[in-house]
């Protein structure tokens, strides 16, 4: 096995476990992360972020498949099922990630997702009719980014 491929599995493992710091072990330094959540986290933001969600998580499911690597990027399938925080709903999130590594470190990471059927799932009505707007998108990510200030102030990060 590559050693890419042992970090995305290394990653995934760890966050099954919803251990955010052998999550961040696998990023670079350098790492830029992005979702429609948190369009883009650089450096420690990013592991903080996994350390905010893992701490946060109310039952919490993860699976993961679909590893791969070539060359220098890599990719994965992944499945989170949990209880969406703010409103107490159940979602089942599907993701595609991509990776891209520089010395023996993930140092790009991207996951996407249907931002709609998400936002059905956490928010409901509202996200039914809104989750295709930029609107919805941009307030869930100000929250979202908001919430990740505050996690750090109140964490000493």
């Amino acid at each position: 096995m590559s050693e890419h491929l042992e970090l995305i599995n290394s990653f995934y493992s760890s966050f099954q476990k919803r251990d955010a710091e052998g999550m961040a072990a696998c990023y670079h330094e350098n790492i830029q992360f992005s979702d429609p959540a948190f369009p883009d986290l650089k450096g420690k933001m990013a592991g903080n972020m996994w350390r905010m969600l893992c701490s946060q998580a109310k039952n919490f499911e993860l699976t993961f498949s679909d590893v791969s690597v070539t060359g220098n990027t890599g990719k994965a399938y992944w499945e989170a099922k949990y209880d969406f925080s703010r409103t107490g709903r159940r979602v089942h999130n599907k993701i595609h990630a991509t990776f891209e590594f520089s010395d023996g470190k993930i140092i790009k990471h991207v996951d996407d997702f249907d931002f709609w059927k998400w936002s059905q799932m956490a928010l409901g009505a509202p996200g039914l009719m809104l989750g295709w707007s930029g609107f919805l998108r941009n307030k869930v990510s100000t929250m979202a980014n908001k919430g990740l200030e505050k996690y750090c102030l109140d964490n000493g990060f």
